[in-house]
């Protein structure tokens, strides 16, 4: 095998094979080596070297420098998440380089956690108000379904003109009692809510 010899421009002066080393267009990461036959007057292909690169290091891939003069290590994160430490917001990083501005690998605990500078902290405060929002949903909604089921039975009416019978008049207390309960029940500690339970003739 005769080697190519190249000039300062890596034009081959001598016809032969020489080893290239190849990267990226974009990212100038490497790629492959291969052998290329230059004849007299042709360079070495695009995007390719003749001095090799170094190796493998964990958590780095191997590029060519900007200025395409010699090879450094470049973290890697690819494919690993990250999180906003102002929003929380999840993102796959799919560039080279280190992590993006203002993220973190990692994940905030709650949706109520804020970025201190180093670590998540959970807003306590956020949190219980968002709990007592939910809260007063739930409570709203169970005195809604507890109207729905009386209504259904006709009994305000019937309770109206004095047509209760006596199984009705019992179960239709237990639900006022049930609804009293409902309405006594508070917010606020949410959390921490004991619902009351409604009437076994609820179920099915």
């Amino acid at each position: 095998m005769v080697m190519a010899k190249l000039n300062s421009d890596h034009i081959a002066v001598v016809a032969g094979e020489i080893t290239v080393f190849n990267y990226d267009g974009e990212t100038r990461e490497y790629l492959s080596e291969s052998v290329e036959n230059l004849p007299v007057g042709v360079g070495i292909p695009a995007n390719s070297c003749i001095d090799a690169p170094g190796y493998k290091k964990e958590g780095f891939v191997i590029c060519r420098t900007a200025n395409l003069t010699a090879w450094e290590y470049v973290m890697n994160h690819r494919g690993e998440t990250v999180y906003n430490t102002e929003t929380g917001e999840p993102l796959t990083i799919s560039l080279l380089g280190d992590y993006p501005e203002k993220t973190t690998p990692h994940a905030p605990a709650t949706p109520y956690d804020k970025w201190d500078g180093s670590k998540w902290v959970t807003d306590l405060n956020a949190r219980h108000l968002a709990d007592v929002a939910s809260a007063e949903t739930e409570k709203q909604s169970r005195i809604d379904k507890a109207n729905d089921y009386i209504n259904s039975k006709q009994w305000p009416g019937k309770a109206a003109i004095g047509r209760l019978k006596v199984e009705e008049l019992a179960q239709y207390n237990l639900w006022l009692d049930y609804l009293d309960a409902l309405e006594d029940t508070n917010p606020s500690s949410a959390p921490d809510i004991s619902w009351p339970i409604p009437p076994a003739s609820a179920e099915g």
